[in-house]
């Protein structure tokens, strides 16, 4: 059923037809595999002088694990608002609620040359600016900032180690004009860098 899926994606990305979603590419593999999934899509659309994203759930199920197929060239401000409110709906389940299933973001490997998943069940999102906290900003132009001042991947880690020790609380945000090609492969680079919070929030403005 994994591989299978992960086929009939790749078709649907390659085909020529209106249904393309052209996935995120990253260097590297946060999960490989997944089971017991429903494919949700969000298309990127032209509608005049207007990009839209738009949605498409019918084969999702609410007792499995969704798989968001998301158009890479939409940008933040577009998709973030429809992942919360699936999200949301997910969240608020009472009667299927099944505590297992989980959600994740799908996108390509192009390092492995394998179709790969990022979770982000326990992301919550805000659609503002963070009030305290070590701000870590990453920009439309692939620039990271740590409270204003530009730094590079490799000093981040230091950066937040140091944060760690006085007890302030690390707050990625987004800046909501970025694609989302380009945050799927920060978020990839993320995954290897250790922050200690409870609470997992991403801030997108």
């Amino acid at each position: 059923m994994k591989y299978l899926f992960g086929i009939v994606l790749l078709i649907c990305v390659s085909c020529g037809n209106k249904e393309d979603v052209l996935l995120p590419k990253a260097d590297a593999t946060i999960v490989k595999e997944v089971v017991d999934l429903s494919p949700i899509y969000i298309f990127f659309r032209v509608k005049g002088k207007d990009t839209l994203a738009e949605v498409n759930r019918k084969n999702s199920i609410i007792t499995t694990n969704w798989i968001l197929n998301i158009d890479r060239r939409l940008p933040l401000r577009l998709v973030i608002p429809e992942v919360m409110k699936l999200q949301q709906k997910k969240r608020e389940e009472k009667e299927h609620r099944n505590e297992l299933a989980l959600n994740y973001y799908s996108y390509a490997d192009s390092i492995g040359k394998n179709l790969a998943f990022i979770p982000f069940t326990e992301v919550y999102y805000k659609l503002e600016k963070p009030k305290k906290g070590l701000v870590v900003f990453f920009s439309k132009k692939g620039k990271i900032t740590v409270n204003n001042e530009e730094v590079s991947k490799q000093d981040l880690q230091k950066i937040i180690n140091k944060s760690n020790t006085d007890s302030k609380k690390v707050i990625y945000c987004f800046d909501k004009n970025s694609s989302y090609g380009s945050y799927i492969q920060s978020k990839v680079f993320l995954y290897s860098v250790t922050i200690k919070n409870e609470v997992y929030e991403e801030f997108v403005y």
